[in-house]
């Protein structure tokens, strides 16, 4: 009997150190889950800055018209038309400020960005051909095309690749005065004709952009617009000081620019933590 209860309690014994073995194995295996990473929220009013570059194109136009007691012939009307078709081509740095709403839903984040920049969009052309009723005459025609800011305000709309990376299209309206110049000039009677046109101009933009958060509410963006500012249209009856009232002139310029500008921008409210 007393064997019998020896064996008893060292087997109990036994049992019991290797549960105490396996009790220790578990607990040296068992980790704390990791805490949740800070999560970027999009949604609130930001600010910012930006800078790059415009290349851009106009496309200014002078005509006039025959009127037999007037003082060009009906050859020369088209000859005119034809020299003034020109195109202008301009490039320059732009930079300016932006402010803008964010709502985030999900994975996809909608907004309204408005921004005003300078544009410095600048460039002139000359063409000169003689009569065709008179060779031994020429006229010339120059024109001169400018515009110094531009504003948008557009609608933005774009998904999280992850969720500090933001791809977007945007688009909506742009704004800029426009200003052309314009003169006419010949040899055949020393005719002199101009005009100017200072119009601001109500045109639209699109582009796509992308934009990476990188903390306490600061993100960095890259952005392509294409801008679209219409044509502006002005005559004028000064031919020779007003000696030919007849002949009316019209000049058209506008205006066609591509942007590419990288920026700096701050939300307001910074990242927001996700809890679960």
């Amino acid at each position: 009997m007393k064997k019998y209860l020896l064996a008893v309690a060292s087997v109990v014994s036994v049992a019991l150190g290797t549960a105490s073995v396996h009790a220790a194995d578990l607990a040296a295996h068992y980790t704390k889950a990791p805490a949740m990473a800070p999560a970027y929220n999009w949604t609130g009013f930001y600010v910012g800055a930006n800078v790059g570059g415009q290349w851009g194109s106009a496309d200014p136009a002078t005509s006039t018209v025959f009127d037999p007691a007037a003082y060009f012939a009906s050859s020369s009307v088209s000859a005119i038309a034809a020299v003034g078709a020109q195109r202008v081509k301009g490039s320059s740095v732009t930079g300016g400020f932006t402010a803008g709403y964010n709502w985030q839903i999900n994975n996809a984040v909608l907004g309204l960005e408005g921004d005003i920049n300078y544009l410095g969009f600048k460039g002139s052309a000359t063409g000169a051909a003689p009569y065709p009723c008179c060779a031994a005459s020429t006229f010339t025609v120059s024109s001169s095309v400018s515009a110094d800011w531009l504003a948008t305000i557009r609608g933005r709309i774009g998904f999280l690749a992850i969720p500090s990376w933001l791809v977007y299209a945007t688009g909506g309206a742009a704004i800029a005065e426009v200003r052309g110049n314009f003169n006419f000039t010949d040899t055949f009677a020393a005719a002199t004709e101009s005009a100017a046109i200072r119009d601001t101009r109500l045109g639209w933009t699109a582009g796509l952009g992308t934009e990476y958060a990188f903390g306490g509410g600061w993100s960095l963006k890259a952005e392509y617009l294409y801008v679209d500012l219409g044509r502006s249209t002005a005559t004028s009856t000064n031919l020779l000081g007003g000696a030919f009232p007849s002949n009316v002139f019209t000049h058209s310029v506008d205006l066609k620019s591509n942007i590419v500008r990288v920026g700096v921008n701050y939300k307001f409210g910074g990242p927001t933590v996700a809890r679960y």
